[in-house]
């Protein structure tokens, strides 16, 4: 059996952060079934900065029952049509930001959707996965350490 030593193991979900938005202690779910992550986010309004397209939305962490979110901007890099796992076609906005993930940060893209109803807020898709070098064991949960990150508290709200 062959083995990928330059490869770092992670389980089928992690605790991530994304330093450049402000964001950390969200909980991840490790989808290789779809190509790109996503990054649950409401009010979504485009905008123009210095004649580059932007986006400004709130990111929506913790879970069902302790909502949190942060009002966040991003560069726009593109409007990707999405197939949904249910087969339903949605324009969504993607951003470009660092993700944390154990000891490691990348840029990874993210597409901005409403995952109101699904548990986990983030997806962390197949093109993370190979930018990252990860592979993934999934009968393993949480096993890299939450990446380290400064207390952003006074910057989170609770959900209204």
């Amino acid at each position: 059996m062959k083995t990928f030593d330059q490869l770092s193991v992670i389980g089928l979900r992690e605790w991530i952060a994304l330093p450049d938005l402000g964001v950390a202690g969200l909980r991840a779910k490790i989808d290789t079934g779809a190509s790109t992550s996503t990054l649950h986010a409401t009010e979504i309004v485009p905008f123009e900065r210095n004649g580059e397209s932007w986006v400004r939305f709130n990111a929506h962490l913790g879970t069902l029952v302790q909502l949190r979110h942060r009002r966040c901007e991003a560069p726009l890099v593109a409007v990707k049509t999405i197939k949904s796992s249910n087969g339903q076609t949605q324009s969504r906005y993607v951003i470009r930001t660092s993700l944390a993930l154990g000891d490691r940060v990348w840029s990874v893209e993210f597409t901005l959707a409403c995952r109101k109803a699904m548990r986990y807020r983030l997806l962390l898709g197949s093109n993370a996965l190979v930018d990252g070098q990860l592979v993934v064991n999934p009968a393993l949960s949480y096993i890299q350490d939450k990446p380290a990150f400064p207390a952003l508290s006074s910057s989170v709200t609770g959900a209204a």
